[in-house]
C-alpha cells in the first residue's frame, strides 16, 4: 500500500503526464496549419513563376514574329505592301488577332516600319492574387536607308540657254544641289558625274584615251553612236567606238590651222568646260565646273542621255578605275559603278533641258575617211580644186594641169580638209565657181555631205535608253526648264515617274534641284 506522500506525488506525477500529452496533441496541429500556409505560399511562388515563363513565352514569340515582320516589310526590294507583308507574317503565325498598328513611312531611298502588337495571357495561378491576366507588349521598327549613291547630272548647255537668264539659273540649281548632297554627306558616299551635252557630249580626251576608239584626229572628243547601241546601256572600253569627224556644217569661213584657230562651231565642242566631270566628290571642283559652263550647239538630249547612263553602267568599272589610278577620279570610288541593283546603293540621273531634240550632223563615211579632191600649197595657202583632169584655183579664178605650188601642194584627206573651214565654206570657196552655182554647190558639198538625224529618230533614241535603265533599276528626275510643250512628253516619259518629272520656268529651277537633293540626301543604311 502507497502511503498518503506517495498517493499524492504519483497523482502529480499522472497530471504532468497527461498535460504534456495534451500539449503534444495541440503542437501538432499548429504544426499541420503552419505547414498549410508554407506550402500555400510555395504553390503560390511556383505558380507565379509558371505564369511568368508563360508571359515570358508568349511576349518572345510575338516580338519575335513583329521584328522578322518589319524587317521584311522595310526591304526597299520588297515590291508588296509593308503594311501588308506585315500582316501576312502574323497571319501565318496565328496571331493576327494581336496585331495592333503598322506605321509605314517612305520616301526616296528610304522606308521605316514600325509595329505595335498586344496578347493578353491568362493566368492559372495568379489570379488567385487578383491578377487575371497579364499583357505581353510588343513593338519594333525597321529601318533601311541606302548609303551609296551614284548620281549623272545630265545638263543642257544648247545654245539657247544663253536665253533669258537660263544658263545663269541652271549653274544656281545645280551649285545648290551639289551643296545640298554633299554638305551632309559622309566622304565616299557619294558621287556625281557632270555630264553637258549640246550637238554631243564632249568626252574629252581624259575620258576618251580609256576606250577603244577610231582616233582619226586630235581636235576634239566625241563618239557616234548607232541605234541599236541605245538598247544597252553600257559603252564597253573594248569596243569600237566611231570619233566624231571635227566638223563646222555651217562655218563660213577658213580657219588658219597653223596659227592654232579651231572652227567656231563644230559638232563636238572643244571647250574644256563643257566636257564630262566623272565621278567626283569635291564640291569645290564641281561648283567650279558648274559655273565655267558655257552654251552653243544644237540639242542631243539622248546623247546626253547615252554618257550620264554610261557613267552609272558597272560595265564602266575599269575604265573608273585606271582614271582612279591616274589620280583623274578620288580613290573611294575605284570599285564604283557598282552591279545595278546593289542592295544599299542608288543610282540616280538628274536630266534637265530647256527645249527638246533637234537636228544632229553625222559625216557620210564617202567623207570621212578618203582623200579630197583638193590640194593645198603649204607656203602660200592657197588650194587647188581637181575637176575633169585639171586643177582649178580658186584664189585667182584660173585652171592649170597642176595644183598650185605643184610638187610642193600638199593633197589633203577629207578629215583635214574638215578642220580647215565650215562645210559652206569649202562649197562655195572651192566649188561654186565650178560648178557654175552657188545653189548647187550647197546642195552637194554643205548638205550632202553629212547625215541629218531629226527629233523624231532622237526621241526615239532617248525613250529606249531611258526605258532600259529604268528596267535596272535607276531612278531618273528629268526638269523641264521652260521646255516647249511639244518637248514635254519625251522628258514625261523619260522620268521615273510623273512625280519625277520637274516643269519649271526661271529661278524654280533652284527650287527643283534642290528638292530633287533633298530626297536624295537621306540615303545611308541603317537597319
Amino acid at each position: 500500500m502507497l502511503t498518503p506522500m506517495q498517493k499524492t506525488h504519483s497523482s502529480h506525477a499522472f497530471s504532468v503526464r497527461r498535460f504534456l500529452s495534451r500539449f503534444a496533441r495541440d503542437e501538432d496541429g499548429a504544426l499541420i496549419i503552419f505547414g498549410v500556409y508554407v506550402f500555400l505560399i510555395i504553390l503560390m511562388v511556383g505558380g507565379i513563376g509558371i505564369d511568368l515563363m508563360r508571359f515570358e513565352r508568349d511576349r518572345a514569340n510575338l516580338q519575335y514574329t513583329l521584328d522578322r515582320a518589319v524587317l521584311a516589310a522595310a526591304d526597299l526590294d520588297q515590291d508588296l505592301v509593308p503594311s501588308e507583308v506585315v500582316q501576312d507574317y502574323f497571319d501565318k503565325a496565328d496571331l493576327s488577332e494581336h496585331l495592333t498598328s503598322v506605321t509605314v513611312t517612305s520616301g526616296l531611298g528610304y522606308r521605316i516600319v514600325t509595329g505595335d502588337a498586344s496578347a493578353q495571357v491568362k493566368t492559372q495561378f495568379m489570379h488567385m492574387t487578383g491578377v487575371d491576366t497579364l499583357t505581353a507588349p510588343a513593338k519594333s521598327t525597321a529601318e533601311e536607308r541606302i548609303d551609296g549613291v551614284e548620281i549623272s547630272m545630265v545638263l543642257d548647255v544648247s545654245g539657247s540657254m544663253n536665253d533669258s537668264n537660263r544658263l545663269t539659273n541652271l549653274k544656281a540649281a545645280a551649285t545648290s544641289f551639289v551643296d545640298i548632297l554633299l554638305g551632309s554627306a559622309a566622304p565616299g558616299d557619294v558621287s556625281i558625274s557632270l555630264v553637258p551635252y549640246a550637238s554631243q557630249v564632249a568626252v574629252g580626251a581624259t575620258i576618251l584615251d580609256h576606250y577603244n576608239y577610231s582616233r582619226e584626229h586630235t581636235n576634239s572628243f566625241c563618239v557616234n553612236f548607232l541605234a541599236d547601241e541605245y538598247n544597252n546601256p553600257s559603252i564597253p572600253p573594248e569596243e569600237l567606238l566611231l570619233q566624231t569627224v571635227h566638223f563646222d556644217p555651217f562655218g563660213d569661213v577658213e580657219i588658219n590651222v597653223e596659227a592654232g584657230e579651231t572652227l567656231a562651231n563644230p559638232v563636238c565642242p572643244t571647250r574644256p568646260e563643257v566636257e564630262i566631270l566623272p565621278l567626283s566628290m569635291d564640291a569645290t571642283i564641281l561648283k567650279a565646273h558648274i559655273d565655267g559652263l558655257t552654251a552653243k550647239g544644237n540639242t542631243s538630249i539622248d546623247l546626253g542621255m547615252k554618257w550620264g547612263v554610261a557613267l552609272l553602267d558597272p560595265v564602266t568599272q575599269p575604265v573608273v578605275s585606271e582614271l582612279v589610278a591616274d589620280g583623274d577620279i578620288p580613290g573611294p570610288f575605284a570599285d564604283r559603278p557598282v552591279p545595278y541593283n546593289t542592295h544599299n546603293t542608288m543610282k540616280v540621273i538628274v536630266l534637265m533641258t530647256d527645249g527638246e531634240n533637234s537636228e544632229q550632223f553625222y559625216m557620210l563615211p564617202p567623207y570621212r575617211d578618203d582623200m579630197s579632191d583638193i590640194w593645198r600649197n603649204p607656203e602660200t595657202g592657197n588650194y587647188s580644186v581637181l575637176h575633169g583632169g585639171h586643177y582649178y584655183f580658186p584664189h585667182d579664178g584660173t585652171w592649170n594641169t597642176k595644183p598650185h605650188g605643184d610638187a610642193g601642194a600638199v593633197r589633203l584627206n577629207y578629215m583635214e580638209l574638215w578642220e580647215r573651214g565650215g562645210l559652206r565654206w569649202n562649197a562655195l570657196h572651192n566649188y561654186a565657181d565650178i560648178m557654175g552655182s552657188t545653189t548647187a554647190a550647197l546642195a552637194q558639198w554643205q548638205d550632202g555631205v553629212p547625215e541629218v538625224k531629226n527629233r523624231e529618230y532622237k526621241d526615239a533614241r532617248l525613250k529606249t535608253i531611258c526605258d532600259v535603265v529604268k528596267g535596272s533599276g535607276v531612278i531618273i528626275f528629268t526638269v523641264g526648264f521652260e521646255s516647249p510643250r511639244r518637248g514635254v512628253p519625251t522628258l514625261k516619259g523619260c522620268a521615273s515617274s510623273a512625280s519625277h518629272y520637274f516643269d519649271v520656268y526661271g529661278p524654280e529651277i533652284v527650287d527643283a534641284f534642290s528638292a530633287i537633293a533633298s530626297s536624295i540626301r537621306k540615303l545611308r543604311l541603317t537597319q
